[in-house]
């Protein structure tokens, strides 16, 4: 029996090993690739292995992205069972790889985020060079490390860190903008507070107008439409204002060759417009629904299942926008340096923003498939299913807080990060949950389950103390011989009730809807990700430095 354990568990392993070993071998395909086109197409330029091996980093930051970020938009999804793991990966490969070529832009800022003042490098393209590639790489590594630790953290984030840290090995602390780096560092609240808050206001909703409702098919009828035509407002809004504002004069310019009269064509969308053809879709949405739900409730069941089946679809929809408006947006943290250093090692200048040849695109939006491919499951799996239970009615409203929270904030100029909303939805999603069902009760019995425990260590600790005052008697009497033998037993049944307390305050624990734990990390990772990713860049920095001088 034993040994047909041990060769099960052998042909686990291999199988493991053989799957690891794939994957790593297709990453290291792509990033050979992504090295010889980029060498063997740059020509005879001064730099063009420099060039060469920065497209490498660039590519190994796409792949990190794909692997890391994308979860938050498909995870909630697959944590519902909206989505199996296989058909959100290819609903996410295929939407982040088509928001990244439509809507990604044809010039990208090489600064991301004006956090460092690009004059102070000078006529030193090397300096400005080097710090480039240090941003990449340190981003890309963290990206890395982070995702191995299984923590979704902010890519914006980590390519701010990257190009902060190269910048001041390069020109000192004065280079950086602390302004902006402040207004990031309030991200770090702002983001998951408001994505929380909106989130739990929404599933509070669900639950006031349908989920608690006698004739939920009926509440159904009524409220689901008006629902999903509000995440077709926001959506459509959401998506206008980032992820079609870079192709939105070209659209203008379609829709006048189109149609009887004309708009004046802009350079980028107004909230105003944005907002217009989010009404009409919602109420083009809104019909539609309303005529699918009152069809489909009659043969549901009056239940929670079934109100939970009529998101299912709506849901699906917000996992590939969300992934549509990434991959245009979020793109350029692995192609803007990138783009940077070909601009520079092309023109001998250093530019506030730079022209994206098609192939530096391609490497961002393929490398972010195959990171998504080859390493999303693990952060989408803790996305989904790591931090709260999620089901469609939850998933729809974490999806619903990422983005409206990004139209609020971009109105009010506040910085935010769609990692940390996406997070900061479930969490809130799932303390709603708490508050709503069990809350009081878990936590009266992990305070009881503590109190147990320290009286039962202070016993333990008082039965000791009395056994070692005993044995250290010269002469004992039958009494004291008894008494040890007492205290022995005593001692046994103590720690026999506190092992048993302890194991009732985890499972009290576990009982919690949101894993404590999981907020630890996470909030950890996101702290440090700045400040890591830019150490890890002044070190690179000087070691290119090195290298190259």
């Amino acid at each position: 029996m034993e040994i047909n354990t041990m060769n099960e568990l052998e042909k686990q392993a291999l199988k493991t090993s053989y799957g690891e070993f794939a994957r790593i071998g297709v990453a290291l395909l792509f990033l050979a690739a992504v090295l010889i086109y980029s060498f063997s197409t740059s020509g005879n330029v001064e730099n063009s292995l420099f060039l060469a091996v920065a497209a490498v980093f660039g590519a190994y930051m796409a792949m990190n992205i794909g692997a890391n970020d994308v979860a938050n938009n498909v995870g909630p999804a697959v944590g519902a069972k909206a989505l199996t793991m296989g058909g959100a990966i290819l609903i996410a490969v295929i939407f982040e790889a088509a928001g990244a070529f439509i809507a990604g832009g044809e010039v990208v800022s090489t600064i991301k985020k004006g956090i460092i003042d690009i004059d102070a490098f000078g006529a030193d393209t090397d300096s400005f060079l080097w710090a480039m590639m240090a941003a990449l790489l340190a981003a890309a590594l963290w990206l890395n490390l982070a995702t191995m630790a299984k923590a979704p953290v902010s890519t914006t984030h980590s390519i701010v860190g990257g190009v902060m840290g190269g910048g001041i090995a390069a020109a000192g602390f004065n280079i950086v903008n602390w302004g902006t780096m402040g207004k990031i560092a309030s991200s770090w609240v702002i983001s998951p507070v408001i994505g929380g808050i909106i989130a739990a206001a929404f599933l509070f909703s669900i639950k006031k107008t349908i989920v608690y409702q006698d004739d939920k098919m009926k509440a159904s009828s009524k409220w689901v439409p008006i629902y999903v035509a509000l995440m077709a407002w926001a959506f459509t809004t959401y998506l206008v204002l980032k992820g079609l504002k870079k192709i939105w004069p070209q659209l203008q310019e379609g829709f006048n060759n189109i149609m009887f009269f004309s708009v004046e064509v802009s350079k980028k969308p107004t909230f105003t417009t944005a907002l217009l053809l989010g009404a009409i879709m919602a109420i083009i949405v809104y019909f539609w629904m309303r005529s699918r739900v009152k069809a489909r409730v009659s043969s549901l069941k009056n239940n929670r299942k079934s109100v939970n089946k009529l998101f299912t679809i709506p849901l699906i929809f917000a996992a590939a926008l969300l992934s549509f408006a990434h991959g245009a947006n979020d793109v350029a943290n692995a192609i803007g340096p990138l783009a940077a250093i070909y601009d520079a090692v092309m023109t001998g200048d250093i530019s506030a923003k730079a022209g994206i040849p098609i192939w530096i695109m391609a490497v961002g939006a393929i490398g972010i498939a195959i990171g998504l491919a080859l390493y999303g499951p693990r952060l989408i799996k803790t996305v989904g299913s790591e931090i709260t239970e999620l089901d469609q009615m939850r998933a729809f409203s974490v999806a619903m807080a990422a983005a409206i929270t990004v139209i609020i904030a971009s109105q009010l100029g506040l910085p935010v990060s769609s990692t940390h909303i996406a997070i900061g939805g479930i969490f809130g999603v799932g303390f709603l949950r708490e508050w709503l069902e069990v809350t009081n009760s878990i936590e009266k019995e992990i305070k009881q389950d503590k109190k147990e425990i320290k009286s039962d260590k202070k016993t333990l600790i008082k039965l000791n103390a009395e056994l070692k005052k005993l044995s250290k008697k010269s002469k004992k009497s039958e009494q004291d011989y008894q008494r040890i033998t007492d205290i022995y037993r005593a001692i046994d049944k103590e720690e026999d009730v506190l092992k048993k307390a302890v194991r009732e305050l985890k499972k009290d624990q576990k009982t919690l809807y949101v894993k404590r734990d999981a907020i630890k990390k996470i909030v950890t990772a996101w702290i440090i990700t700045v400040p890591s990713a830019a150490v890890m860049a002044a070190g690179i920095f000087y070691m290119i430095k090195g290298i190259m001088s």
